[in-house]
């Protein structure tokens, strides 16, 4: 079957187009921003990419269209889909039929730490034996592709409360039905979606109708918007992590890269790994109780959890440069901006830090976060934010007491320019945003190198 994807370099669509093709059928996508690390995942998997979305593409037609949720109506390759009458259908509709159906679910929902969670509990699973399926919305480190179908009934999804199409206003998550369940955290974004907190509280609820009795929900016990959820009713078992839960960690370092796993109390082992930050020591005991649902006892767990690698885009350190350190991460949001600069001020000390934002993902662009950005870089010696023409509303305003030294930028050079003139050997530079950013750790790398 020849599959045509529309919006294939998005990390859940290119997640999606690898299993087609390892189901053996014909694969072939086009978007209008083709940019790594997903093209070069997808180039890799001998997967045709168009770019832009000229309808002459769909000529032949394929045998089926799948649409991601990018993508509305007055699309020119989606106008040509519906006037043509092709068969069409959601990314996540696809994927419970033709690769999750019947088999153990284990779906990691929550405003932050989907991906890195995914990865966790993915890698976990392979060093249990278990070889499980996963699709991931980035690239874990430890595997080197987003998605696979795996050779047991065991299949991770990071399930997004995003919508699943145009034509399907439910999120992706209510789709895939899993047996296991982790709740990490909910605070109101998706504001291009979702009108409030409640919103999403609805729909992380419809996801909890569709886990079975049998089942397994895990979710930090002090969230008091997850609790809220829970008690529009639950028909599962539930495990609670973190402050008042069941798994707990106690930090044996300041910067969560070596901490200590209990279980009601009862002490399991010690993870010390790479990773830096509380929130992924919250990710780590989330991780292991859902692997421990499937069999896998937590010395286990913690000992995959110690050879974890993290995932592409995820506080990557992807130059050093004349003594500086230039790190890349998908913030989207001010908790995961203020929370990946904890976890590296505490790594670093009193180096200089120097933090590059954008504002990019759609409710960065609608402005519903710029009242928390000023505060979430407070651990920053020194932050630039990029400020494109079309961005919509007052970035410079809505910084302007920010604690820190700031600067407000309309373009990639002035930003390289500037830092070239504060970085010294010992700084670290991190680059905050869910898109290419124009290749700016890339260009910084350079520009440092001259």
């Amino acid at each position: 079957m020849h599959i045509h994807i529309l919006g294939i370099c998005g990390t859940f669509m290119g997640s999606l187009a690898v299993l087609a093709k390892e189901l053996g059928h014909q694969v072939s996508g086009c978007d209008a921003n083709v940019y790594p690390p997903m093209s070069t995942q997808l180039e890799a998997q001998g997967i045709t990419l168009i770019q832009g979305y000229d309808p002459t593409q769909l000529s032949p037609a394929p045998d089926l269209v799948v649409i991601g949720n990018a993508l509305s109506r007055g699309n020119p390759a989606v106008e040509h889909v519906l006037n043509q009458g092709l068969p069409y259908v959601s990314g996540p509709q696809w994927l419970a039929e033709h690769v999750l159906q019947g088999r153990w679910v284990l779906a990691v929902a929550g405003t932050h730490g989907k991906t890195t969670t995914s990865s966790m509990l993915a890698w976990v699973l392979e060093e249990a034996g278990m070889s499980p399926g996963f699709l991931i919305g980035g690239v874990p480190q430890n595997f080197g592709i987003s998605a696979r179908l795996g050779e047991t009934p065991f299949f991770v999804v990071e399930a997004d409360e995003y919508d699943s199409a145009f034509f399907d206003k439910r999120s992706k998550f209510v789709h895939y039905r899993p047996r296991t369940a982790i709740l990490n955290n909910l605070e109101y974004d998706h504001a291009d979606i979702f009108p409030d907190l409640a919103a999403i509280e609805r729909q992380f609820h419809h996801l909890l109708r569709t886990i079975p009795s049998d089942g397994l929900v895990i979710y930090p016990a002090a969230e008091a918007a997850l609790q809220r959820v829970i008690e529009m009713g639950c028909w599962t078992p539930l495990q609670t992590t973190g402050e008042g839960g069941q798994w707990q960690a106690r930090l044996l370092s300041a910067d969560g890269s070596h901490f200590e796993v209990s279980l009601d109390g009862q002490p399991q082992g010690l993870v010390e790994w790479a990773m830096t930050g509380q929130h992924n020591v919250a990710n780590a005991l989330a991780c292991l109780a859902a692997a421990r649902h499937v069999g896998v006892v937590p010395a286990q767990g913690i000992a995959a959890l110690n050879t974890f690698k993290s995932v592409k885009r995820r506080m990557e350190t992807v130059a050093q440069v004349a003594g500086v350190t230039i790190v890349d991460d998908f913030a989207h949001h001010p908790t995961a901006i203020a929370t990946t600069l904890e976890g590296l001020r505490q790594q670093i000390g009193a180096a200089q830090l120097i933090a590059i934002v954008e504002p990019r993902s759609n409710s960065m662009k609608l402005g519903a976060h710029r009242d928390g950005l000023a505060q979430s870089v407070k651990l920053a010696d020194q932050v630039f934010w990029y400020a494109p023409a079309n961005l919509g509303w007052d970035l410079a305003a809505a910084v302007a007491d920010c604690p820190v030294p700031t600067q407000v930028c309309d373009s990639l050079e002035q930003i390289i320019a500037a830092v070239k003139t504060l970085a010294t050997p010992g700084t670290h530079i991190v680059v905050m945003s869910n898109g290419a950013f124009g290749g700016l750790p890339g260009k910084l790398a350079q520009a440092l190198a001259s």
